[in-house]
């Protein structure tokens, strides 16, 4: 049987389960057994999350309500995650294992242009593929950056970001190169996490007040940035 709920009176976003309460024997067998379903569960978990902050706001978002959506107990997603703000964590911690797996990569290729092109390629499908979370940090920083995780992931992103470069520069790069490098990495950045190029909203009503913004298309925004993040780092001597 699932574990019992918290008491009414008690604060549901503080009341922890331990894990081998938040599933029955059952259930917990087959979560420790199955680490592929588990992962399963755990990003159907975030995808939820994303959903519901992206839908109501992050501070208007209880577990309670992801573990509703989820059809699951409070108790079986206190297994995952004990707090939104370890959803929130999760979803940086996904996002720089991937870069780290990017570096890990162009680390062992060797540096030709090729190489350069390739990591510019990945980064900007990691990008793409975190955009909803990377909007969803947009939209909340403020309510983020005071669960005071913040600063601590700009001081984790800086690094690997340096790393990128040097993989496509080499490390005995002139600063000229590594300017240029850093500014089609940053670029990317830029287009694939903020939508630049979206209108502003007073600028993007018809005269029925209805929104005439068009979606920006992705493939083309890739070829795009690729193109201009190639013009960059083209002429980038390796050595």
């Amino acid at each position: 049987m699932d574990a019992a709920p918290p008491d009414e009176g008690r604060d549901p976003e503080r009341d922890v389960a331990a894990p081998g309460n938040a599933f029955s024997h059952g259930e917990q067998a087959r979560e420790s057994t199955h680490p592929a379903r588990r992962g399963d569960t755990r990003t159907r978990i975030q995808q939820v999350a994303l959903e519901l902050f992206a839908e109501q706001g992050y501070e208007r978002t209880s577990l309670r309500e992801i573990a509703e959506r989820l059809g699951v107990t409070k108790a079986a997603l206190y297994y995952h995650f004990k707090s939104k703000e370890d959803i929130v964590r999760s979803f940086t911690e996904d996002h720089f294992c991937r870069l780290d797996a990017l570096i890990a990569w162009g680390r062992e290729q060797p540096p030709t242009a090729h190489t350069g092109h390739e990591i510019l390629q990945r980064y900007i499908t990691i990008l793409i593929e975190g955009s909803e979370v990377f909007l969803f940090l947009e939209r909340n920083q403020a309510s983020v950056a005071s669960s005071g995780g913040g600063k601590h992931r700009f001081e984790q992103f800086r690094p690997r970001l340096n790393a990128l470069v040097e993989i496509i520069t080499g490390p005995n790069a002139q600063p000229r190169s590594r300017i240029r490098a850093a500014t089609a990495i940053f670029a990317a950045s830029v287009f694939f996490t903020h939508d630049p190029l979206t209108p502003a909203d007073e600028q993007a009503q018809g005269e029925d007040g209805a929104d005439t913004r068009q979606p920006l298309d992705r493939d083309e925004l890739r070829k795009i940035v690729l193109e201009l993040a190639d013009d960059l780092t083209r002429d980038i001597a390796l050595g």
